[in-house]
């Protein structure tokens, strides 16, 4: 029997939803604003002042101030390449590293726990890992930005617990058919465990798509090597991304025209570098929970 709702339960309902949509406005606006924003006249954007609901007018300007910079195409090149590669090896090392912590019969599984839980609390610092990066040679290449940070500490840790998790008869019954060790976590672990590997694998795309300070710092020679966050934030600061000459050079109506543009501009790169995960992100939230119902195991 459906219980009738009362009068209390009808306006608990109503201001739920009034909850919700003022917080979800709050969220959504402030991208909004910046897209919007991005695709304004200079002027019109320039003479406004407050809330913007729609574009003022219509210009493409700022995107192609952006994208007259060199170096954009090349930075999505770059990150791409550090997003699918990089989450690669470290998807790699991190599932093989959480395995063996995750083996009960392994001998020293707690010691080595503790020594690796001990560096997400204490580590060295930048200096120090500058020095490593510069000793092995790996300064002003690709790898700089892969093999130092291949494993996140607490990544592999959250792994190690959901690979403990999986069922010891599934694992017996794998190693009693023969499968090695590789075997086992390939087709038994992986396959059960999908969800938390699908949020991992999240975290370190985020994580490597917003990455730039690490590029700053070991990459000062090799431009061609940025990413995109590293492009963008030099577009931003040194405006190389305007067209014409820079601030400081131009005079009368070009020294205008770069100023108003340069508002633009700024909207226009917050779209370019936020766009893309934003646009997959909804696609990985549905494999989280499909992950999850495959993940699932029947009892």
């Amino acid at each position: 029997m459906v219980r009738k709702k009362t009068t209390g339960d009808r306006i608990f309902d109503a201001m739920n939803l009034v909850f919700l949509a003022i917080f979800t406005f709050i969220c959504i606006y402030p991208l909004w604003h910046v897209l919007c924003g991005s695709f304004s006249d200079p002027v019109l954007l320039n003479q406004h002042t407050g809330a913007i609901m729609w574009p003022l007018g219509w210009s493409l300007g700022g995107y192609k101030n952006a994208f007259a910079n060199p170096n954009l195409i090349q930075g999505y090149l770059n990150t791409f390449f550090y997003v699918g590669f990089g989450t690669l090896v470290r998807m790699a090392l991190t599932c093989i590293g959480a395995y063996v912590l995750s083996e009960r019969k392994f001998m020293l599984r707690k010691p080595m726990t503790l020594l690796i839980v001990f560096t997400m609390y204490f580590s060295g610092g930048m200096i120090p890992d500058y020095l490593l990066v510069n000793a092995m040679h790996l300064t002003n290449t690709r790898w700089a930005l892969i093999l130092p940070l291949a494993i996140t500490t607490w990544n592999m840790i959250i792994l190690k617990t959901a690979f403990q998790s999986v069922p010891d008869s599934l694992v017996e019954s794998a190693r009693l058919d023969g499968a090695s060790e590789l075997t086992t976590l390939v087709r038994v672990i992986l396959p059960v465990t999908k969800a938390s590997i699908a949020v991992i694998t999240m975290y370190y795309v985020v994580n490597e798509w917003n990455a730039w300070f690490k590029a700053a710092i070991y990459l000062p020679a090799k431009h061609e090597y940025f990413p995109l966050q590293l492009v963008l934030r030099e577009l931003l600061i040194t405006n190389a991304g305007m067209s014409g000459t820079s601030l400081g050079e131009a005079t009368g109506i070009a020294s205008v025209e770069t100023l108003l543009l340069q508002e633009v501009t700024q909207y226009a790169v917050i779209v370019i570098s936020t766009l893309p995960i934003i646009i997959v992100y909804p696609f990985a939230q549905k494999y989280f929970v499909k992950g999850v119902m495959m993940g699932s195991v029947k009892g």
